[in-house]
């Protein structure tokens, strides 16, 4: 990695940008504000997955229990149960697959319901995640936004999370294997796998973003002559060029010019 590089980039954007940046084989890494709290969006669910496995782990989520999306569910935006009809019959593993790879925001909701934010927090508390990553409500609901109640996250708390399920240290070997499956499953790949794909360097990441707000986020590991942990968050920023930004300093964490 051209360190120096990716820094002048990052010093260069505008707003609030957490990153974070390993590579998992020599251990060289960057940081910038990497501790600094962000608004999570979408990165969240993350957390939500990772909970979702330990209790099947332990026995108290069965991922093949039947789950009917009602119209009260329904939330807008990412994902598809919002627009498929009322009454339809999912399960509870197909709300973890569409929560990631398609960032459905209904079915984060329905897990967020079943697992509670108190357990998703314990958890990665016991991780060793700091207390500035918290999942603290479901996602849409403006009355506890408008009260400043919001999940956060940092770069190096996501770094870490990933690092541990690609040593297979969360939950179990077998649970992190299959997270990272549906990591690298992700159909949301304008940003991190942008120059990456064309150079058949694969990516097991999730994203976020809320462009009212300048947040665009993505966060992942990155599989290029050593995998690397990548973690990129803004908010408050002028979202074009940061995710052109993202999209280079992806290149270059993986070893290539940008």
């Amino acid at each position: 990695m051209n360190t120096e590089a990716m820094e002048h980039i990052l010093s260069s954007l505008t707003g609030h940008i957490g990153f974070y940046c390993r590579d998992l084989t020599t251990g060289e890494t960057l940081s910038h504000h990497a501790e600094e709290p962000v608004v999570a969006a979408s990165v969240i669910k993350l957390t939500v997955m990772a909970e979702a496995f330990r209790r099947r782990e332990e026995g108290t989520l069965d991922f093949s229990s039947p789950v009917s999306i009602r119209a009260e569910d329904k939330k807008p935006s990412c994902g598809a149960l919002t627009y498929l009809h009322d009454g339809l019959t999912v399960t509870v593993e197909d709300l973890v697959e569409l929560m990631i790879i398609l960032s459905d925001n209904t079915a984060t909701n329905l897990l967020i319901d079943r697992l509670g934010t108190d357990a998703i927090n314990r958890f990665m508390t016991l991780l060793g995640l700091s207390d500035k990553t918290r999942c603290r409500r479901k996602l849409f609901m403006p009355e506890l936004s408008a009260r400043g109640i919001t999940n956060h996250v940092t770069a190096r708390d996501i770094g870490l999370l990933l690092e541990k399920l690609e040593r297979g240290e969360v939950v179990s070997r077998d649970a992190s294997a299959a997270m990272l499956q549906i990591l690298r499953d992700q159909r949301l790949n304008g940003k991190m796998p942008f120059h990456l794909a064309p150079r058949k360097i694969r990516c097991a990441h999730k994203t976020g973003e809320d462009y009212d707000d300048g947040i665009t986020h993505d966060c992942g590991i990155i599989y290029a002559a050593h995998p690397v942990v990548f973690c990129f968050l803004a908010e408050g920023a002028q979202v074009p060029a940061a995710e052109r930004a993202l999209q280079d300093l992806a290149l270059m964490a993986a070893g290539f010019d940008a």
